[in-house]
């Protein structure tokens, strides 16, 4: 098994909210780690233009990125033009050869926003191609054989759009980290005033850490965790198989159906 783990969200400060305390976690016990938001962040902004905007979200999530010691690959394109078309599944099945994971971690299939639902099937459609060598990538890299398994995180609210609660099947306690992942969530900086005016977040950290310790609640424990929903393997590995579960086991909870 490759020791390599692929985070793709939609937005420049998404992987930090709902997926960098497993980073943590798993770059702590010796995994290679890659970051990758397919938009740019470009509308995250009451303030500056587009091209301003990208700019600044661009410097902060590379900053983000080395901070989780992970590799940064640029975005693909502007903030809500993220659809499951042919080119940006070209170009998203490049990034997941060139790094190879043997862990997607990536967004809920429903969300509450169209970018973060479309950003998970691109992943789950690159991921499938990763060792198809008649499916070419853009730029052209060489498909590479192995195993993945693809993991979708907490969807925004820890709820479905229409209000139902998502109960992960894997929970991963990131107490450990919490100080760190606000620290690094922090550094989107121009997110701040966005998200107060726009959805209500009068702190992004303190909203992060507020949904962290829900889930925690609802599993009957303390502390700030992260949830996951292993996708089905057909198609990616052999059955059974959860990488993710067996590397964190000693920080994880298993719930519902093995």
């Amino acid at each position: 098994m490759n020791r390599s783990v692929l985070a793709i969200a939609a937005h420049p400060d998404d992987i930090e909210f709902v997926m960098a305390g497993t980073l943590m976690h798993l770059v702590d016990r010796g995994w290679k780690a890659h970051y990758l938001n397919i938009a740019n962040g470009c509308c995250g902004s009451m303030e500056w233009p587009p091209e301003k905007t990208a700019s600044i979200r661009l410097e902060e999530a590379r900053r983000a990125a080395v901070s989780l010691q992970a590799e940064f690959y640029p975005p693909l394109c502007d903030d809500l033009q993220i659809r499951y078309s042919p080119e940006l599944l070209a170009r998203v099945a490049a990034i997941v050869r060139l790094a190879n994971p043997s862990i997607v971690l990536t967004h809920s299939p429903i969300d509450y926003m169209a970018d973060h639902e479309q950003a998970c099937q691109l992943a789950v459609g690159a991921a499938f191609v990763k060792g198809v060598p008649n499916f070419s990538s853009m730029p052209l890299v060489p498909a590479v054989a192995g195993d993945v398994a693809i993991y979708h995180a907490q969807p925004h609210g820890n709820r479905t759009p229409l209000g139902d609660r998502v109960l992960p099947s894997l929970a991963v306690d990131v107490s450990r980290w919490r100080v760190r992942k606000g620290e690094v969530l922090s550094l989107h900086a121009s997110q701040k005033d966005w998200l107060d005016a726009t959805q209500g977040m009068e702190s992004y950290v303190k909203t992060m850490e507020q949904l962290g310790d829900e889930l925690g609640g609802w599993l009957g424990e303390t502390g700030l965790w992260e949830g996951w929903r292993q996708r089905l393997h057909l198609g990616y590995g052999p059955q059974g198989w959860d990488p993710l579960g067996d590397e964190l086991k000693h920080c994880a909870a298993k719930i519902g159906n093995p």
